[in-house]
């Protein structure tokens, strides 16, 4: 029996490292999946490089240049309403809703994941864990963003944790679900006839098995944080002045909208290529990771 459980295991080790190779064939292989990831990689080196890439800081006033148009001598993009390069301003934005997005996703993984395997495994578990997810649900997302922004105060970090927290029970019914759907599965039952602990299975059997539906989950997490972001900043609720970003540049360039437009276009352009390559990514992902989808 034990020879039988160690076989197993080792198949199912095996098993994973041939679906990454799987994965990876599909991935190049889908044309939206490359567009969406030339998005990701461009927006991304925008977004990390923008110390370096930025000509002005992003709060840099130029009183004598207010309202530039796009492809002005030194202003590529032109300027706002105080003369501030919105270059500059998209790229430092594209930053900080990043940031934002990344600590809302790794948020809603650290709360989530281990709340999803715990009520997947234990009966017991379940039905606090699945009340306390379908409660949150019951809030529109935005809702639920918008109540706990405005309780905690504004700021990159209090965003990320409005933003995390009202993704965590999505994230929590997608990892009970998998655990669900393997705690009875072959080498799961092999590690209980070697009396393995049950952390142990979910540590070392359930969790890496799981990994595909969590890592498909975060790319659905991070497109709606860093439009939560924008739609929060643009409230008062999110990021501060002087600090940029994208939302902030979109509540003020609106009062001009009819006047000077591109202002808000360009920070509107870099939320539309965030979440649609994130979204043609994500997709691509999820039928690369689906084993129905072929070779």
């Amino acid at each position: 029996m034990t020879a039988i459980a160690e076989t197993l295991a080792e198949a199912s080790a095996g098993a994973l490292g041939r679906v990454r190779g799987r994965v990876l064939r599909k991935l190049s292989h889908n044309p939206m999946g490359l567009v969406g990831g030339a998005l990701l990689l461009i927006v991304i080196v925008a977004g990390v490089f923008a110390p370096w890439l930025a000509p002005y800081p992003p709060a840099e006033v130029h009183f004598s240049t207010p309202f530039q148009q796009p492809d002005t001598v030194g202003f590529a993009l032109g300027t706002d309403d105080l003369g501030r390069d919105v270059l500059s301003r998209v790229l430092y934005g594209t930053r900080a809703s990043f940031e934002v997005g990344v600590l809302s996703v790794l948020l809603a993984i650290v709360v989530g994941v281990p709340l999803g395997l715990l009520a997947g495994y234990w009966r017991r578990l379940d039905a606090l864990v699945s009340r306390l997810a379908d409660l949150m649900l019951a809030f529109p997302f935005l809702i639920l963003a918008v109540g706990l922004a405005a309780i905690n105060g504004g700021g990159l970090g209090n965003a990320a944790i409005a933003l995390g927290t009202a993704n965590v029970p999505t994230m929590i019914r997608v990892v009970r679900a998998e655990t669900l759907r393997l705690k009875d599965t072959d080498f799961v039952l092999a590690a209980h006839t070697m009396d393995a602990g049950a952390f142990r299975i979910l540590g070392q059997h359930i969790l890496p098995n799981a990994l595909s539906a969590i890592i498909v989950q975060a790319t659905v997490i991070m497109p709606a944080a860093v439009l939560g972001e924008a739609i929060l900043s643009f409230l008062g609720l999110g990021i501060q002045p002087p600090d940029p970003s994208l939302g902030i540049m979109l509540s003020d360039a609106q009062q001009y909208l009819f006047r000077t437009p591109w202002p808000a276009v360009f920070p509107g352009i870099a939320i539309a290529l965030i979440c649609l390559g994130f979204n043609l990514f994500g997709d691509a992902l999820r039928d690369a990771l689906d084993p129905k989808t072929g070779k």
